[in-house]
């Protein structure tokens, strides 16, 4: 991605972590691709041009008018070969404040693991999708004092205008269920460090967070990573998360209750007989072997 391109993503962040939402009209220039990498927002777009979208283990290309649904669980990125035109919401969860409603919307298949992200709309649904769009790019600049719960109408009725469409025939370069689930939990294993900030703490710390966060049994989760990669899902959990441990008392000052806490142990004494166990040594043992 070009410095342009880097800029504009930063401003995004930066909108999204004070607000919440972002819409915004696609930039016809921009060729190239984003980073397939952490992402702390969910993304719905509508786009026209050429395009080939990874998301998770799968690949679409696509040269028609599409809707694309992302989830900040499900690691993707979007390679644009050309764009004609194209408008784009991004939002967390907390701006949706998810009601038993809106959490049944961000669990349909549009947003899930193994579902369809990608949509094919034809021109008279693009002319109604696009619509809302404008008005959620217009109303994001007004002082409307309920105009963040316009907005999630807005958001809720592209949604819904999208599951009433059948989803179309892709491209899509399936591999099977064991593969696709290991890949995704191992992708999301990485995404979650490094950790920089004692305020936010390791989410994901067990197989049953893992599972939950796939919407997969962990049964099933524990069965496909260790028949992929041949070691148990703890065990990778494990070992990134004593990496990680060990850059932290080498590259940071924190003490060691601090580090404790930002890699998910309710007690020091715990992580202490954690990295103990792992490694035959403990923390502060090891600090100091780095003085």
């Amino acid at each position: 991605m070009n410095n342009q391109g880097s800029s504009h993503t930063s401003d995004l962040n930066n909108e999204l972590k004070l607000k919440g939402f972002k819409a915004y009209e696609a930039d016809v220039k921009a060729v190239g691709g984003h980073s397939y990498n952490r992402k702390d927002f969910y993304k719905i777009s509508l786009n026209t041009g050429q395009y080939v979208f990874h998301y998770a283990d799968r690949s679409f290309e696509t040269d028609e008018t599409i809707l694309f649904f992302g989830n900040p669980r499900i690691p993707y990125s979007c390679e644009v070969i050309s764009q004609t035109d194209g408008y784009a919401c991004l939002f967390t969860e907390d701006f949706l404040k998810l009601s038993e409603r809106s959490q049944s919307l961000l669990q349909s298949p549009l947003f899930k693991i193994g579902g369809t992200p990608i949509l094919k709309i034809n021109k008279e649904q693009k002319e109604l999708v696009a619509a809302i769009f404008r008005k959620m790019i217009a109303e994001q600049e007004t002082g409307y004092a309920y105009k963040n719960e316009l907005i999630r109408n807005y958001i809720s009725l592209v949604i819904h205008e999208a599951l009433k469409l059948q989803p179309a025939e892709n491209n899509s370069q399936k591999k099977n269920a064991a593969v696709r689930i290991a890949s995704v939990f191992l992708e999301l294993l990485e995404r979650q460090f490094p950790i920089e900030s004692t305020q936010h703490p390791l989410n994901l710390k067990t197989a049953q967070d893992f599972a939950k966060h796939l919407s997969v049994h962990v049964n099933s989760l524990n069965r496909s990573v260790k028949e992929v990669t041949g070691k148990p899902t703890t065990a990778h959990i494990a070992e990134r998360i004593i990496s990680e441990a060990k850059a932290l008392l080498q590259h940071t000052d924190w003490n060691i209750a601090d580090i404790a806490y930002a890699l998910g142990f309710e007690y020091p004494t715990y992580f202490n007989n954690f990295f103990k166990r792992m490694t035959g040594t403990n923390p502060g043992a090891l600090r100091l072997q780095e003085v």
